[in-house]
């Protein structure tokens, strides 16, 4: 066993600890290090465990946790790393376990993969955070070869190539990569490339080239065809692997990969494809599934885990827990269902010699499946569930202790050698354990509150006694007492629970006291000569940066004086345990208390120091601080725990750091120190060290280790102390420990009873289940398990029921007469109108309930206010938004105007104010234009100067004309044609416009563009300005028809007319700042009026309405005006409709009744009443004629202002024509100004990867030459060798020229000899188990041959071998020469196979150099096309024509989009030559018509014959079906009977006759038939019953036939009337089957003679008769 460097600063006393053994279980991969012997990391160290024996070896990290672990099979070496800053790869040798080298990198963190290559002393390396970096060593000569850095991937897998140490394959979840070591010489390069993944769906998917656009692809009408890198703007090296997001689809996610004897790759991927890779091309191939598997039981495809290589396929597994074998023939595979682990798999890895599958779980254990003809399946290391959280020895702790993991499994194991030697599971998650030093039991507890106490006495088969269910907060803390008395349990809400630890009591419960909360450590001190146990807790104090500690006693005689110490609900009395409280003025983490009860022993928290404390022996009330006695240096960084030995004369301490120290009680000082685990993983959890003090096992908290430190050289007082207390404490025990095993055996057979009983009475219930819900629920309540602190809480409830029964009586009766006055309010309530109405729960009569609802409505209230607020507010912020985006940041709103009278709506162009920036554009770009045109017009007078002396006079004209013709020019400038819009129609100076025909430079576009949308900016403006006048003009005519409207209400009125009066109105779309007001009468929810609003409101109301009573009571003359002439002073003319002539008051008597002056006064009456009606007629006349006037002049001026509409809305629509045609002009443009950006950036981008290629041309060159140098240097090296060999061989027979030729001769032909050395031939099963078979060989086997050379020549120099004759010195120069010739041929070997690999180093980088040569070729051709296609783009210019409808004409009306041969020419040309070509045309339609009209009649004629001729066959057809036609007997008889009518129903009455004697004759037979049946029933029955009978002879029969067969058969012969009757029985059947034959083929002559006499009477001819 190899350990590392142990820091033991304190010599002097000669103690040291040692490891004795780990136990822990793989979490990483387990290696195979040789044929016999698997390995694995665990905490600080790395086991080796043999197979066969089962026996463990360690390995110790001298600094700290062990990282990653892999092994070298051919060299038998194992690497590991550690995991600190910087770390070290080291490399040692199994088994000597002696470190071999030390491999120091430049990574930072952390190795995250180790392989070793099986060919050669080469280790691969990878680091992930922050390198990424992979590194190629020479392991044996601590050299980094090469490395690479590796940004695009998180590598999860690495693998060496079997067969070719030059290949690695690297993995991830998202890549595959496959690296290549080249090597020349001493130089190696890795050079790596990614496999190209298949789609999620498991398709293949060429990407296209990013780089090289394709020729092939071009457009003539929006410019070259360019990459999308190009597009996106991209010029770097992105460029080249830039791919949209909509075109990126998922891939394949790998899992594992293995290598195959051809060097090929198989990968597993997450959704369930299996794909294999070339090794050499890279090509994937996705192998399909053959369907002759067997069903799986999770599915169709399998997401492999874990995958290892076999002959024929590979076997995979995932987290079902199955091992399949995929056999795999070319590209489909099948699966075979190959073991069943029943746990999820992680890892499989054959043996080097693949004799047997090592198989990792994911829980950690290790099985191992060997071949052979009766293969086996044995489980090697069974792992526990978990890491370890408690540990403790079984009493006395010299052979067993037990172990606890977080899930609730218990293990035993002998302290000998860590093995397991029983186990149990408890089935619940648990905290904390301890052996009971009183008796072999220990106690468990669990999270959910409970202790359960184990029997362990018998150690292969622990079993739980006795369950306490305390509380239901878990528990944190289980402590026995040094002489096993109590047990103390505490828990998470600060509960002490005082249990007896004998299972002689039940493991009697006999209190609890309570502590503060956050219990960090219970100490006891119970020494064998007194009669109390101390009982020290440590927790957290309520104040920060302090600790409180509280100290207690427990009497040993506690049980006998339980009632007077504990009170109702079992809590402690605090002044009967004499309970103290104390304060350290700093933190701690941990403390005991002394075994003379007078020092307390702390570990600081924040500050690395031991304290201790000395408690005041005065007693005192309350809290009570303490200061520190002692403070030594405790060595050791973060929080950490104290302990105390059994004999409590040594202190040891553990912290996160991992370090264990021993430590002197007196004087603190460290005598014992040693580190077992590591800071890395959290330190130490906690250790227990046994009553001997021999053994200390230490936990570690996240390695999941268990270390056994034993002492070396340990002796003197402090071994005799602690021996002396182990013997004294074991006599005192003995007779307790043997009476309570006892106990505890008879507590066990108890259990066991009780669990058959228990089982069988649970089958019962099982049996007996109900459907009862109720019942079940009942049940469950009654049957609910309650905590021990909640039994004595109802315990106390009900006696305190009991002792108050009287007052409780007086109580509910005075509540039932609260009920009753509630209900009678309740009651009364309900007859209360609804606002009056209280809400049921207002009656509550508990106020804090009410309080409590209160509260929980205001809260939901303020809730729900905050979030409308905050809705309201959100909503009001993007109203701000869009009002500012879209009205307050317009200079003129959008609005529209509809007509009067017909569905015509006109829309105003919105527009935004132009910025400063856009004006101070446009200013310069017309100040551009205005000197250009003024340089242009220089420019033309200059050249167009004529002389000064022969043109004076013409001069003046030719200025005044040019004058002219500029006016014109600035007028016209361009044809709307040539312009392209329709702009100059609404008067927009175009002039400053360029010409479409020279817009060639970038500047010259971009001023263009600004110009457009000037003219567009103007266009919008002239529009917008006669939209305005149309509004004022609709505002005017509105008014005018309201103003109109009035006097048309006052006729209708007037004229009492049931019409209604048309009003225009504006809508919202015409007034748009109306939908941004909310008025009153919009808002349909009712407002929110707070109680003094509205009483404020009645209180306005009711003084308006005294104010206006005020008012109107004193207005006299008001009252007389309206009493005495209806309100008017003067009757108007409108009036005459409404005035009625009051009747005389004589009418109403009689006529013969009145007077002559009555008579005489009617007479005036109607004469008044003819005048009014008169003037009443009139009047309507021209009232009606006055509003027929007035709705004539609304309808005239109504249509009026829809006409100009009409106007409006076709130049709204020719201002949207030229706005378009502007903006198609502009879109023109910035497509032009985008794709010449584009183009400039992919010149760039091709510039830029030239250069890259041009600087990678100069590498692969520099490489080129590089080797070539080397080449030549090796190559004159190897020269210089061969000569020398050469030389060697020449210059034999002059250094023996001395000696006879014969001799010379004989030694010439042994000097060409050479010794045959025997290949180690591997085992013929051997070899068709491996599929890898011999593989090439590495440099320690070369080294092994060339020994084994050396070693057959020492047998050629024998002196054996020598010639007869010859002189021995001769002989030895001989011999001398021989050897160093064959190692001088060892030498030339050596150097040509370097030298080949040179030459195929030099042959790689040639190619390198001509597919970069290539490229660089490619990049100057696309340059090349790139320019050509810019320099057409330029001068190829996009114009816009303006073309009327009608004037074009397409060939077939197909519409052409390159118009390459096209010209402009006028169009008088084409409606002359469309002139000639109508006349022409309608004379060939004339000639066309004539024709047409011949051929006509000539079809006819044609028609009329076909007619004829198919009548004509119609008739005869018809003929021949007369002669032919059939007359029956039936037929004939209905044309010659006369009464044939008579004879039918003849006919029928004898039918019916017939009928009913045939029923009747049924009848019969049924009941025949019936009265058969029942005979033939009894007969069945009958012939049951005897074939019952004779089956049961037949079996008989038939058993004896089969012993006399049998018989018969083992004599060998066979009956003569048994072949006798078998011939006969074939016979017979041969017979039967002619038979058959010949019938079948008589049937079928017979059917075919039959048919052979239709066919012959069917050919007579048919007489017809005449």
């Amino acid at each position: 066993m190899a350990q590392g460097r142990e820091e033991t600063p304190y010599q002097s006393t000669g103690a040291s600890l040692s490891v004795r053994w780990v136990q822990g279980f793989p979490k990483q991969d387990v290696h195979f290090v040789n044929n016999t012997t698997i390995c694995y990391p665990c905490g600080n160290y790395v086991i080796f465990l043999n197979i066969e024996t089962k026996k463990k070896t360690i390995l110790q990290c001298v600094n700290g946790i062990v990282g990653v672990v892999a092994t070298n099979i051919p060299y038998e070496v194992v690497a590991f790393s550690d995991r600190k800053l910087k770390p070290i790869i080291y490399v040692y040798n199994f088994p000597g376990l002696t470190q071999r080298t030390k491999l120091k990198g430049n990574v930072l963190l952390d190795y995250t993969l180790l392989a070793f290559s099986y060919c050669g002393t080469y280790l691969a390396s990878y680091s992930s955070l922050p390198e990424f970096e992979l590194a190629l060593w020479n392991w044996e000569s601590n050299v980094i070869l090469c490395k690479k850095s590796l940004l695009v991937m998180d590598v999860s897998y690495m693998t060496f190539n079997p067969m070719n140490w030059r290949q690695l394959c690297l993995s991830s979840l998202s890549a595959v990569m496959v690296c290549t070591i080249e090597r020349s010489n001493q130089e190696h390069y890795l050079k790596s490339k990614l496999v190209k993944l298949p789609a999620e769906d498991g398709t293949l998917s060429d990407e296209p080239d990013t780089i090289f656009s394709h020729s092939s692809l071009k457009d003539p009408i929006y410019g070259p065809v360019l990459p999308l890198s190009a597009i996106a703007g991209l010029v770097g090296e992105e460029a080249e692997t830039f791919r949209p997001k909509d075109d990126l689809c998922p891939l394949l996610h790998p899992t594992m990969h293995c290598w195959t004897p051809t060097s090929d790759l198989y990968v597993g991927c997450e959704e369930g494809y299996l794909l294999m890779i070339n090794g050499d091309t890279l090509k994937v191939t996705v192998l399909n599934k053959t369907e002759e598997a067997p069903s799986l039981a999770r599915g169709n495809l399998i997401t492999p885990v874990t995958m290892v290589y076999q002959k024929g396929g590979v076997l995979a597994s995932g987290i079902d827990g199955l091992v399949y074998s995929f056999l795999i023939k070319d590209s489909s595979y099948k699966v075979d269902n190959f073991i069943n682990v029943e746990e999820p798999v992680e890892h499989m890895t054959f043996s080097p010699n693949y004799r047997m599958l090592l198989i990792q779980t994911e829980k950690g254990s290790v099985f191992i499946y060997t071949f052979g003809e009766e293969p086996t399946f044995e489980k090697v290391l069974d792992a526990c569930d978990g890491n370890f959280k408690a540990i403790d020895f079984i009493t006395p702790g010299n052979k067993y202790f037990m172990t606890l993991t977080g899930s609730g499994e218990v293990c035993v194991w002998l302290l000998e050698d860590g093995s397991c030697v029983g186990r149990i599971y408890l089935n619940t998650p648990a905290t904390v354990l301890a052996g009971s030093p009183s008796s072999l039991s220990a106690a468990v507890g669990t999270e959910a509150g409970s202790v359960l106490f184990l029997d362990v006495s018998d150690a292969g088969c622990p079993q739980v006694v006795h369950k306490a269910f305390l509380s239901e907060s878990p528990l944190q803390h289980i402590v026995y007492d040094q002489r096993g008395m109590f047990l103390l349990a505490g828990t998470a809400e600060g509960y002490i629970f005082v249990i007896s630890a004998y299972p002689s009591s039940s493991f009697e419960i006999f209190g609890f006291t309570e502590v503060g909360k956050g219990i960090l450590q219970i100490s006891t001190v119970s020494l064998l000569e007194t009669d109390i146990v101390e009982v020290m807790v440590l927790s957290l104090s309520s104040e920060a940066g302090r600790n409180r500690l509280e100290i207690f006693t427990l009497p040993k005689i506690l049980p006998e004086v339980s009632g007077t110490l504990i009170d109702e609900r079992g809590r402690l009395r605090n002044e009967l345990i004499h309970k103290f409280v104390y304060e350290t003025e700093h933190t701690l983490s941990s403390a005991v208390l002394n075994f003379q009860s007078q020092q307390i022993y702390g570990f600081c928290n924040q500050v690395p120091y031991v304290c201790s404390y000395v408690l005041p022996e005065k007693e005192h009330s309350g809290v009570c601080i303490i200061k520190p006695n002692q403070k030594v240096q405790s060595r050791q960084y973060g929080p950490g725990m104290m302990y105390l030995s059994p004999h409590g004369l040594w202190l040891i301490t553990i912290a996160k750091d991992g370090i264990l120290c021993i430590r002197d009680i007196y004087t603190l000082e460290t005598f014992a120190r040693c580190r077992s685990h590591s800071h890395q993983a959290q330190g130490i959890q906690s250790i227990k060290i046994s009553m001997d003090g021999q053994n200390i096992l230490v936990n570690g908290r996240n390695d999941g280790s268990l270390v056994d430190l034993r002492w070396k050289q340990f002796g003197g007082t402090k071994a005799s102390e602690i021996l002396e207390y182990y013997q004294h404490l074991l006599t005192f025990l003995s007779n307790t420990m043997d009476e309570e095993n006892a106990h505890l055996s008879k507590i066990r057979r108890g259990s066991l009873d009780l669990g058959s009983e228990f089982e069988d009475t649970n089958s019962q219930l099982k049996r007996m289940s109900i459907d009862s819900s109720q019942d079940e629920l009942t049940v469950a309540e009654e049957t609910k398990e309650i905590s021990w602190i909640q039994e004595k809480s109802q315990e106390a409830i009900k006696n305190e029921v009991k002792l108050f029964s009287k007052k409780r009586k007086e109580i509910k009766k005075g509540i039932k007469a609260l009920v009753k006055t509630v209900l009678i309010m309740m009651e009364e309530n309900e007859t209360l109108p609804k606002i009056a109405k209280l809400e049921q729960q207002e009656f509550g009569l508990d106020l804090e309930e009410l309080e409590r609802l209160y509260d929980e409505s205001e809260e939901e209230v303020t809730k729900i206010r905050k979030d409308v607020e905050m809705d309201n507010l959100a909503k009001r912020y993007l109203t701000d938004l869009i009002k500012e985006e879209c009205w307050n940041s317009m200079a003129v709103k959008g609005r529209a105007l509809k007509c009067f009278h017909i569905p015509y709506v006109v829309d105003n162009f919105p527009l935004k104010e132009r910025t400063a920036e856009e004006l101070k554009e446009l200013e310069r770009v017309l100040q551009q234009k205005r000197i250009e045109e003024e340089c242009l017009k220089l420019r033309k007078d200059i050249i167009e100067v004529q002389s000064a002396v022969t043109l004076v006079k013409k001069h003046h004209e030719e200025e005044d004309e040019e004058e002219e013709e500029n006016k014109a020019v600035k007028d016209t400038n361009l044809p709307n044609y040539l312009l392209g819009s329709l702009s100059t129609d609404f008067g927009v100076d175009t002039s400053l416009l360029s010409s479409q025909l020279e817009l060639h430079s970038r500047e010259e576009k971009i001023n263009q563009i600004i110009l457009l949308k000037d003219i567009i900016y103007r266009v919008k403006t002239i529009f917008n300005n006669e939209f305005d006048a149309a509004y004022k003009q609709k505002e005017f005519e509105i008014a005018r028809v309201k103003e109109r409207n009035e006097r048309i209400e006052e006729i209708i009125l007037d004229l009492e007319l049931e019409e209604n009066v048309w009003q225009p109105e504006f809508e919202d779309c015409e007034k748009p700042e109306r939908t941004l007001v909310v008025e009153d009468k919009e808002i349909k929810a009712s407002k929110h009026v707070n109680m003094w609003q509205k009483a404020k409101a009645e209180l306005t109301v009711t003084r308006e309405m005294e104010r206006w009573l005020s008012s109107h009571s004193t207005d006299v003359r008001r009252r007389a005006l309206m009493d005495m002439m209806g309100g008017v002073l003067e009757v108007k003319k409108e009036d005459i409709l409404r005035m009625v002539i009051p009747q005389p008051d004589f009418m109403a008597k009689p006529d013969a009744l009145w007077s002559e002056e009555e008579r005489k006064q009617f007479r005036e009456y109607e004469k008044k009443v003819k005048e009014l009606n008169e003037e009443r007629d009139k009047y309507r006349k021209s009232l009606e004629a006055e509003l027929k006037k007035l709705q004539n002049s609304i309808q005239e001026s109504t249509q009026n202002f829809d006409e100009y509409l009409k106007r409006l809305f076709d130049r709204r629509v020719k201002a949207e024509m030229v706005v378009n045609q502007e903006e198609l002009k502009i879109n023109n443009l910035v497509f032009s100004l985008l794709l010449d950006e584009e183009l400039n950036t992919r010149e760039i981008c091709l510039n830029n990867y030239l250069a890259r290629k041009q600087e990678e041309k100069m590498q692969t060159s520099e490489a080129i030459q590089k080797a070539r140098e080397n080449l030549d240097v090796y190559r004159e090296s190897y020269d210089n060798l061969l000569a020398e060999d050469k030389v060697l061989d020449r210059s034999f027979k002059k250094e023996f020229s001395e000696i006879p030729s014969q001799q010379v001769d004989i030694l010439y032909k042994l000097f060409k000899r050479r010794p045959r050395i025997q290949k180690h031939k591997t085992h013929a099963d051997v070899a068709s188990i491996d599929p890898f078979g011999e593989r090439p060989g590495s440099g320690k086997l070369s080294n092994n041959a060339f020994a084994q050379l050396m070693k057959a020549m020492d047998e050629l120099d024998n002196i054996h071998n020598m010639p007869e004759g010859l002189d021995p010195l001769v002989w030895d120069h001989f011999c001398m020469t021989r050897r160093a010739k064959v190692e001088n041929e060892q030498k030339v070997k050596q150097k040509a196979a370097g030298l080949m690999e040179m030459l195929a180093f030099l042959r790689k980088r040639i190619e390198d150099d001509e597919k970069v040569q290539q490229d660089i070729e490619k990049v100057f051709h696309e340059l090349t096309l790139l320019q050509e296609e810019k320099v057409g783009f330029q001068l190829n210019l996009t114009i816009q024509i303006l073309l009327k409808q009608g004037q074009v004409e397409l060939d077939n009306f197909q519409l052409l989009l390159e118009y390459s041969d096209a010209i402009l020419i006028n169009r008088n040309i084409i409606e002359d030559l469309n002139a000639v070509i109508r006349t022409q045309g309608q004379k060939k339609v004339t000639s066309m018509m004539e024709s047409k009209e011949v051929h006509k009649g000539i079809f006819q004629i044609e028609w009329e014959h076909k007619k004829m001729e198919m009548e004509m066959e119609d008739l005869n057809q018809k003929a021949w079906d007369i002669q032919m036609l059939f007359f029956s007997r039936d037929r004939q008889k209905f044309l010659n009977e006369p009464n044939y009518e008579n004879l039918i129903a003849i006919q029928i009455v004898i039918m019916e006759q017939t009928i009913a004697v045939l029923e009747k004759t049924h009848k019969k037979n049924v009941e025949n038939c019936k009265k058969l049946l029942k005979k033939l029933g009894k007969t069945s029955n009958q012939k049951d019953v005897a074939n019952y009978t004779l089956s049961c002879n037949l079996r008989e029969e038939l058993v004896a036939v089969s012993e006399r067969r049998d018989i018969c058969n083992a004599i060998g012969s066979t009956l003569t009337c048994e072949k006798i009757a078998k011939e006969r029985y074939e016979n017979m059947m041969q017979q039967q089957k002619l038979t058959n034959i010949s019938r079948q083929q008589a049937e079928q002559i017979s059917i075919l003679q039959a048919e052979v006499e239709r066919l012959r009477m069917k050919t007579f001819p048919a007489f017809a008769q005449m």
